[in-house]
Order: structure tokens, then sequence, then C-alpha cells
């Protein structure tokens, strides 16, 4: 980590050296005339749609000030979180933070920035651990959760000079799509506050959405972070499985689990991954030699390195050309039935894909019968059920045992958690049916009916789905009809697999949205995902006399092979540089306090 460190540190002050052409003072001289440069007016902050360039350039030139950051976007939750539209996305605010931001600019002023990250506010959401703020997962059972240490993740962003803003709400113990929890309620959707914001990663998605922070964290089981970055207009990234490390990140399912970013922006979500990234030598960071469920731990920051091919910097891949050339395969069997929203989402998608094309990008619509001539079948390919059922009792358990509860009283098991009724009433089933899943697992001795069917299920998902699911993707990839490089070639290999984050816009307040089984293929090959804005629409009205509806944002996923972050990183860079699909919400708009 240390080397990884100094080398983005030097990235860092290289960056906001560049920053300086657009911004000085006006003492350069031409090499034309030797008459000075025109001086340009200092870089000025503004918080709605705010990215880490824009603010670093505004403290390089002395118009901001990293508590003035911090203090504005506090402003923001209290204006629109806690009172306004009163979204409700952030649990609790860093008590700390303001102490953060003075001891960064301390450090500014003596030597410039503390990293990629100086001074970047960032909402986590409320299942990983810090040191500063307890982490309840949304849940009341869990209301006194307060680690000694914060989480592999979140050491990397500090260490990168990010600033622990807070902690964001989510679907209570990361549990589904719909939004809410016992310790804060329900999320509203940023865009449209009577819609709701997907989940499970809700409150990070409404919040950066938004903009009450730069920057957030959001895991992901099964979509956790790309259906709310795909309700909410942001760009989410599901990295690959085993490169972020998952120590200090409450488990739903710990060998489907990871955590990543989710951003307003390409650029910011790279900054994010490089300092999320990383070896982690704890028995929880789930980084293994190979993919297998069963495969020993990988050894050292070498061997990560050369497993998963991580780069200096995920930024060396932001390339507003780098659609141009690329090969990109839409499946079609994933894009829905096309009735109701879901023929919006289709042609959204469809008028992206024009875009790509238009931008150089060669895009084939794959139908089911081209599918199957590779020898793939979208229903095999998502026929399985997440590991979180199998998963969560013992997992939960392992993370809630992972520290004394002598300082803070906290539950120390899943069983605990269960019992004393300390979340939403509706998530009872999924705590009993988990429970008794868990219990038939680990009673080998009971040979009923369901306790067989459950440990049959669990093997057939350790064992068969891996080899079913990544080959087959592989196979989509690869554009061949066989598991291997002598099977027959049906085209040049393609770059990336696109189709819809969520077959639905936001749906109402309370409800989940209709994502289909889209978002469980990279959770079952391990292979990364990329969430981002196809565009705007507005939903069709009802009734032809009814008030026009806010325009909400369309979400497509690009899903490449594993560890290649830095092609999705490329494509969706390209196509938010040429075609500026993201739009701010209304419903938040700049503070007067903080208006230029």
């Amino acid at each position: 980590m240390k080397s990884r460190l100094f080398l983005l540190l030097s990235l860092s002050a290289a960056l906001l050296a560049g920053c300086g052409s657009d911004s000085d003072s006006g003492d350069d001289v031409s090499s034309g005339g030797g008459s000075p440069a025109t001086p340009t007016d200092p870089a000025t902050f503004n918080f709605v749609e705010g990215t880490i360039a824009q603010a670093h350039a505004a403290m390089r030139d002395g118009t901001l000030t990293c508590e003035t950051l911090v203090q504005g976007y506090i402003d923001r939750i209290r204006a629109y979180d806690d009172a306004g539209p009163e979204l409700r996305s952030v649990i609790r605010v860093n008590p700390l933070a303001l102490d953060r931001a003075r001891m960064l600019d301390a450090d500014y002023s003596r030597s410039g920035a503390t990293g990629p990250l100086h001074c970047v506010p960032v909402l986590l959401k409320d299942n990983f651990d810090t040191v500063d703020v307890t982490t309840t997962a949304g849940g009341m059972a869990l209301q006194y959760n307060q680690t000694p240490d914060d989480a592999f993740s979140v050491m990397g962003i500090v260490d990168a000079g990010g600033l622990i803003l807070g902690k964001a709400n989510l679907d209570e113990f990361a549990f589904g799509f719909r939004g809410s929890s016992s310790v804060r309620g329900q999320v509203k959707n940023a865009y449209d506050p009577t819609k709701g914001p997907g989940g499970s990663s809700s409150g990070t998605g409404a919040a950066i959405a938004a903009s009450f922070a730069m920057t957030g964290t959001g895991s992901d089981t099964g979509g956790s972070i790309r259906v709310p970055s795909s309700l909410e207009g942001l760009v989410g990234i599901r990295p690959s499985l085993r490169l972020v490390s998952q120590d200090g990140i409450l488990p739903l399912a710990a060998s489907q689990d990871t955590g990543g970013p989710m951003c307003r922006t390409v650029e910011d979500c790279a900054l994010m991954l490089d300092a999320m990234v990383g070896f982690d030598d704890s028995p929880a960071a789930n980084q293994r030699k190979e993919f297998a469920y069963d495969s020993a731990a990988i050894e050292s920051a070498a061997e990560y390195a050369t497993i998963t091919n991580v780069p200096t910097t995920y930024t060396d891949f932001l390339d507003a050309d780098g659609l141009d050339g690329a090969r990109i395969a839409a499946i079609l069997p994933l894009f829905g039935n096309g009735e109701g929203e879901n023929g919006q989402v289709q042609a959204a998608l469809m008028d992206a894909i024009e875009k790509m094309r238009s931008a150089g990008a060669t895009v084939d619509v794959l139908t089911e019968a081209d599918l199957a001539e590779r020898n793939v079948s979208t229903d095999e390919l998502t026929d399985f059920p997440s590991n979180s059922r199998f998963e969560f009792r013992r997992d939960a358990t392992d993370y809630l045992m992972s520290w004394s509860s002598d300082l803070d009283g906290h539950l120390r098991s899943f069983d605990a958690v269960a019992a004393s009724g300390g979340y939403e009433e509706r998530n009872a089933g999924t705590f009993a049916f988990y429970g008794a899943i868990g219990i038939a697992l680990e009673n080998t001795d009971d040979m009923s009916e369901d306790a067989v069917d459950y440990r049959n299920q669990y093997q057939r998902n350790i064992e068969e789905r891996p080899t079913i699911v990544r080959n087959g993707l592989l196979r989509i990839l690869e554009n061949r009809d066989g598991d291997d490089m002598s099977a027959n070639a049906l085209g040049a290999p393609y770059d990336a697999l696109l189709y819809p984050s969520v077959q639905s816009l936001a749906p109402d307040l309370g409800s989940s949205p209709s994502a289909g089984s889209n978002n469980r293929l990279s959770p079952f090959s391990g292979f990364p995902a990329l969430s981002m804005p196809a565009g705007m629409v507005v939903p069709a009205a009802d009734d032809e006399t009814a008030d026009a509806e806010p325009a909400l944002p369309v979400g497509m996923e690009l899903l490449a092979r594993e560890f290649d972050e830095p092609t999705l990183i490329r494509l969706a860079y390209s196509y938010q540089e040429n075609f500026a699909p993201r739009a701010a919400p209304t419903f938040t708009p700049e503070l007067a306090a903080n208006d230029d």
C-alpha cells in the first residue's frame, strides 16, 4: 500500500500542478511575442455536481478551503436531507469531520495536497466500519456497533487524503432494493422524492446524486451498488471479486460481496477505486488465489499484483476517444419485455447504442438465437440463488465476533440480532428464513427434505455456478461457441457486454424496482461491472392531463473480463465525455450561502 500511495501522491501533485495552466496569475511569458499571458479568474467551486478536480483547482487558487468544503456539504445535508425534500439518505455526519478538515487545511498550507483524494468528503454506506462513527447496517439492533478500526478500503481512502463525512442510509442489513431501515427510515429518490432509490446502497445513491458529498461507497452482493446507481444517475463500480478487501464491511454473503465506489463522474470513481484496492492479509479480505471458493488466500502484495494486474492508477484509462474501435455486445434477452416503463428503458439504451456507434464503437445486438450459437442461455446463467441465504447467518456472526463487546456492548451473533427484534418488521421473515437455512447447513445430521435441499443448493452454487456462469460469459466475450481458444470463432472478441442495470424506472416510494436478473451476472462470475447513466427520460403519464413528472435516469451496465476494470473505465469515460448523459436533480439546488 505504501509504494502505491507514494506513486499516487506524485500523481496528485502533478494533477494539481497541471491545473495551474488555466488559472495562473498572468506572469508567464508566451513563446510567441514575449508578452504576458492573459490572466484568468481564479477557479471557484460549486457544490452541485462539483468534482474532485474542481475542488482541488479551487484550493490551489485559494478560493476554497477544506473546512469550507466540508461545512458546505453539512449545510446541504441539513437543508435537504433533514429538511426540504427530506431524502433521509444520511444516517449520521461524522462529528470529527470538521476537525479533520482543519487538519487537512494545515497540512495543505505546509506541504500541499495529502494525496489524490485530498479533502474529498466521502459518505460510506453504513456497513463499512469506521473508528469515528458507529456501523449500524441500518438496523437498530446494531446501534451500538463501534468498531476499533476502519475497514481496509476506508483506510485506503483516508491514506489517500479522503475525509469520511459520515454514514449513508441503506436497505436494512443490505437485504434488498427498497431502501429503508429502522435507524433512518425510507430513503427517497433525489430526482423525484415520491419515488424509491433502489438498494441496498440506497442512501449513498441518493446522497451522491443530490451532492451531499463528493463521492461515496456501496457494497454489492447482487446489485446493491449498480441498482441505486442506475436509479440515481450515478457511476457505480462493482469491482472484480478479490480486488477490494472485504475486511471491515458487514457481510451479507462473504463469498459474493464486494465494496466499490459510487460517484457522479467516471474520473472520480477511478480515483476512489485507486484508493480502495490493495492487498490485505486479513482473514476477512476474501482475496483468494483462484476464484474457486475453497482456494487458498493470496499471500503477498506481489502475488496480489500478479493476479489482479492492478494498475498504478485507473486514471490512466480516462480516454475521451475510448469508444473508437471498441467492440461491445448488447445482450437483447436482458433488456426486458418492452412493456410499460421497460419500453422507455429499452428506448434509452437503444439511443445510447447509436451514440456509441457514432463515436466509433461496434455494438452488436445479440438475440437469444445469437447466444444459442455461442452455447449460452441467459436463463442458465442466472438460474441460481444468491449465496446470501446460505452464508449470512455464519458470516454476520463471524463479523460481530471479530472485536470485543466490552466497550460498545454490541450484539455478537446473528441469532442475538434476530432475537432482538431491532429491525423493520418486514424483515422478520428474512431473519427467520436465513436462520433456518444457516442451521440446516450447520447441522449435517438433519436429514429433513428442506435441510438436504438447502445443502444441495449451496453445494451447486459453490461447485457448478462459477464454471457455468464464467464460461458462458467468456464464450460471449470471446465470441466463440466453446470454452477454449480452439473453439470456433464467430467473429472478433468483444471488450464488454451491455444491458440495462434495472429494467424499469424508479418505483413508487416504498417499493422495489423491476431489476430482473441482470444484476446476478457480475456477482455470480466475479467479473467487474459498471453502471452509468445512459440518459434521462420523462416517465409516461397515466393521465394526459396530469402534470409532467420529473425526468428520471436510466442506467446501463457494462461487464468485462475479470480484473479488466480499465476497459470499463475507458468505455464509460468516453461515453460520458462525448454525450454528457447525467443531469443534476432539481430538488436540491445550490444553497444561497454557497452560491457564487
